[in-house]
């Protein structure tokens, strides 16, 4: 179950590595090398106040030889407070499918938590479990702060810093990706040397998720704006578990709707839970 839990969060992490990082001085009307189209696709992803995906990720564990699947959809909005709603409708690994899926909404530090097992698990009864992230990692017996985190702290512009740490990225051809035109690239990163390219509170966290893999292949489609419309990565060790993530763009700085549910189905964690480690009978 904890690896359930973990897997299903962390798909919102890996699956939008694909678009942000520090920005690069403008080159203007210059034929821009493949490097540099991915940095200033980073300086683009900074103004992207709100944006739509649809999220897939293929695992394979070569422990028992077995695998599993995460699908869904992401929703964020960066203004007037940082939030996302994360709705994976699809959750399976080693032939046990998570009933009803996982859903997370996050609004600013509180996380609203959609899952059945949770009935079952912490013996809640309502259908929406509600999370203060700020004392979240204080409280012992659920695992759910690592996703919950990951879920808040990984947009777009913060995950394209691992592509940026890409030396072979090539431009492959122009392809239409949801009826856009865009460019191909295809490339890889060292795992360690993407790590760095990220805030020194974020590093542990991502690194330990994609740890079985020392490198990532990656391929970005990008459009006329300089926005990722489509990314791909494959990464892991066949002797250790491997993974394919696909982030498909469907529209920036659009509209979005990120809501809390409604008051009367949300919970709290029960209280046995909140109990600090080693208290309790």
């Amino acid at each position: 179950m904890r690896r359930l839990l973990v897997a299903a969060g962390a798909v919102a992490a890996i699956t939008v590595a694909g678009c942000g990082t520090t920005a690069t001085p403008s080159l203007q009307n210059a034929q821009l090398s493949a490097a540099e189209v991915i940095q200033q696709t980073a300086k683009k992803a900074d103004d992207v106040n709100t944006y739509a995906a649809d999220l897939v990720l293929n695992v394979t564990d070569a422990k028992g030889g077995q695998g599993g699947v995460v699908q869904g959809t992401m929703l964020y909005q960066k203004t007037p407070q940082i939030a996302s709603d994360i709705n994976l409708s699809r959750v399976a690994f080693n032939g046990q499918n998570v009933p009803g899926g996982v859903r997370v909404i996050v609004q600013g530090d509180v996380a609203y938590v959609k899952l059945d097992m949770l009935k079952t698990l912490v013996g809640a009864t309502k259908p929406w479990i509600r999370l203060d992230l700020k004392q979240l990692g204080s409280q012992a017996g659920v695992n759910v702060d690592q996703y919950l985190a990951q879920a808040q702290q990984f947009d777009l512009k913060t995950s394209v810093a691992l592509l940026t740490a890409s030396k072979d990225v090539k431009s492959v051809g122009s392809e239409q990706v949801g009826g856009v035109d865009t460019t191909h690239y295809s490339g890889s990163f060292p795992v360690d040397e993407a790590v760095k390219q990220l805030p020194e509170d974020q590093r542990g966290r991502l690194q330990g998720e994609i740890a079985n893999a020392k490198d990532v292949k990656f391929d970005a489609w990008i459009d006329a704006q300089g926005l990722p419309r489509k990314v791909e990565l494959n990464g892991g060790k066949p002797d250790a578990g491997t993974f394919k993530a696909t982030a498909m763009f469907k529209s920036f700085n659009e509209p979005v709707s990120i809501k809390a549910p409604a008051a009367d189905q949300v919970g709290e964690l029960p209280q046995t839970l909140h109990q600090p480690s080693g208290t309790g009978s």
